[in-house]
């Protein structure tokens, strides 16, 4: 999974942009060296422009696609191959920050990616030794005191944009890697709890008793003289005394062996089923307004603890944050299934609702703000998709959509 956060491109793109101004207004007027300003800071005003865009963009999806990384990445490469060819090509010092873009490349998407951008950097690096405006430092060029300074400044501005550059991205990555361990552990807590687990032991223990009783009362009815007259009825006391040992089997097995038992129904059943069930686990004398269309006909889905879990999670959110009512509208369609949470609360307010579905978000302080992470990556992995927003009476609403072949309709 890709773990690369816009915002840190974006957040990157404003230090390359502020030190490439700098360097330029350094060099024009401090130094005296003559390059196109105009030309220069048109560039750098695009890359501006990409970077107001990439807000936008963000505000959709705090991740990106490994498409989008490439081609934002590749972009910068552009940009930075262009403000080269007009100071001076690659003898200007600041043309080892094309490496940037590259490592990054290497450190997050794939192989394939990472070579065409190389290749390209490469293909970058050539016309600059060919073809550039040269700058003018004087009639003789033996690499004086001026270059080496910025040489020397490129390296060490290269060294610290590259650490800014590495440290952002890999502390990203370890966040949502630690979310999403704790996610695994919570997926492995929710097949157990799908097991009949230890409440078959309790459920074996407890019935025990009824069942002695019954047995007794059969083996008197077997030795009643009136009842062995009649056939058929003791085949019918037979039967039952066969189907009560069978139980006291099962429930030895229970007790034995807890975990190994499943529910069988559970291996097809209907959404609404596991909504009714979540909403009765975590209801606290709140309403449950469920709609189903179409109502006369229902299907039944493999069961999933990821859909199980991911539901789970998403309802007992919004019976929290809801007044007294919460919605959910399940819908049949021809290739989708459409499911729509919603509550009678306040609302997704301004400054979650963009972070929803990162890690560690939350809007109170009770929770570790996983939650909703967690049921994001299980719908998503599955192949479905999420989506959070608020209707127009500014309640909170979540909408999933499977596609009908993911859920075996």
């Amino acid at each position: 999974m890709n773990t690369i956060l816009l915002g840190n491109l974006i957040k990157i793109r404003w230090i390359a942009i502020f030190g490439q101004v700098l360097a330029i207004f350094f060099v024009s007027f401090v130094i005296k060296i003559q390059i196109p300003i105009f030309e220069t800071l048109s560039i750098i005003l695009l890359s501006i422009v990409v970077n107001f865009y990439s807000y936008y963009e963000e505000r959709k999806n705090k991740t990106i696609s490994n498409k989008k990384a490439f081609s934002y990445l590749l972009f910068d490469t552009l940009q930075l191959g262009f403000l080269l060819f007009l100071t001076g090509g690659i003898i200007n010092p600041f043309s080892i920050l094309i490496l940037a873009p590259v490592i990054t490349s290497a450190s997050y998407l794939p192989a394939l990616m990472t070579v065409i951008l190389s290749t390209i950097s490469i293909i970058i690096i050539i016309i600059l030794n060919f073809y550039f405006i040269p700058l003018d430092l004087g009639p003789k060029f033996f690499l004086p005191e001026i270059y080496s300074f910025g040489l020397i400044s490129a390296l060490i501005i290269t060294v610290i944009f590259i650490a800014i550059y590495a440290y952002l991205f890999a502390s990203s990555s370890r966040q949502i890697s630690n979310a999403l361990s704790i996610s695994k552990l919570q997926i492995l807590n929710q097949k157990k709890m799908t097991e009949v687990g230890s409440l078959s032991a309790a459920a074996a223990h407890e019935l025990g008793t009824p069942l002695n009783t019954i047995f007794l009362i059969l083996n008197d009815l077997l030795k009643e003289k009136k009842l062995k007259e009649d056939k058929n009825i003791v085949k019918d006391i037979i039967l039952l005394k066969s189907q009560a040992e069978r139980c006291k089997e099962i429930l030895q097995r229970f007790s034995k062996n807890p975990l190994k038992l499943k529910d069988k129904f559970l291996e097809k059943v209907k959404i609404s089923d596991l909504i009714k069930i979540n909403f009765d686990k975590f209801n606290k004398n709140k309403k449950l307004i469920l709609d189903i269309r179409p109502s006369d006909s229902e299907p039944e889905i493999i069961y999933k603890d990821e859909i199980m879990y991911a539901l789970g999670n998403i309802i007992q959110n919004s019976i929290f944050y809801s007044d007294s009512i919460t919605k959910i509208e399940l819908n049949y369609k021809k290739s989708i299934v459409n499911i729509i949470i919603s509550d009678d609360g306040s609302g997704f307010s301004k400054d979650i609702i963009d972070k929803l579905g990162e890690p560690y978000v939350s809007k109170n302080n009770q929770g570790m703000g996983l939650g909703i992470f967690i049921a994001k990556n299980l719908i998503e992995n599955m192949g479905g998709n999420l989506d959070f927003y608020n209707s127009k009476e500014n309640n909170a609403v979540v909408e999933i959509n499977f596609d009908n072949s993911i859920l075996n309709i």
